[in-house]
């Protein structure tokens, strides 16, 4: 890990294809630390989460820095109740279109490579988002596709500043 890195976290729960998987391709990479007890997930850390009333904002980068961000790789036909069954200091991610093979096209279903990079960038660590996209054939394309938003999320001064952005691209 460079030093300006953040530590990237996934509590992995195997509820997915194996072959699909992005979060066991960065795990191999060696960008993310899986786990696959939710008791282990790392105390503080930020924690992307698609129910989350808070969105994501340069703001949280401190807490990120000082204790990571954590995704949650589940099946989406699950991951209410174990998003529900899980404590942790939540952010959601605001509105961004996957270009990931399964879930292409459709706002908000990003795999968990897609929600790591897209809150790196928010955050400011744009050098390792493209790092963590670039082991996926698709994975650069998810920049192009995201571009004016993720831009303009990362300059915003407040969560306001971010919700009142994405209503611009929804």
């Amino acid at each position: 890990m460079v030093q300006d890195e953040l530590r990237l976290y996934i509590l992995h729960l195997n509820q997915d294809d194996p072959k699909k998987c992005t979060a066991k391709k960065l795990a191999r990479f060696g960008y993310v630390r899986l786990y696959t007890n939710k008791s282990k997930i790392p105390k503080g850390s930020v924690v992307l989460s698609p129910f989350s009333s808070k969105v994501i904002a340069p703001i949280d980068k401190r807490v990120a820095e000082r204790r990571g961000l954590t995704v949650i790789d589940c099946s989406w036909q699950h991951a209410r109740e174990i998003f529900w069954s899980i404590r942790g200091n939540f952010r959601r991610l605001p509105y961004l279109v996957p270009v990931n093979p399964v879930n292409y096209g459709h706002p908000g279903k990003l795999s968990s490579a897609e929600a790591l990079a897209a809150a790196l960038y928010i955050l400011g660590n744009r050098k390792q988002a493209e790092k963590l996209m670039s082991i996926f054939k698709w994975g650069p394309n998810f920049f192009v596709m995201n571009k004016e938003p993720l831009d303009a999320y990362a300059k915003a001064k407040s969560r306001d500043d971010v919700i009142a952005e994405e209503l611009c691209f929804m």
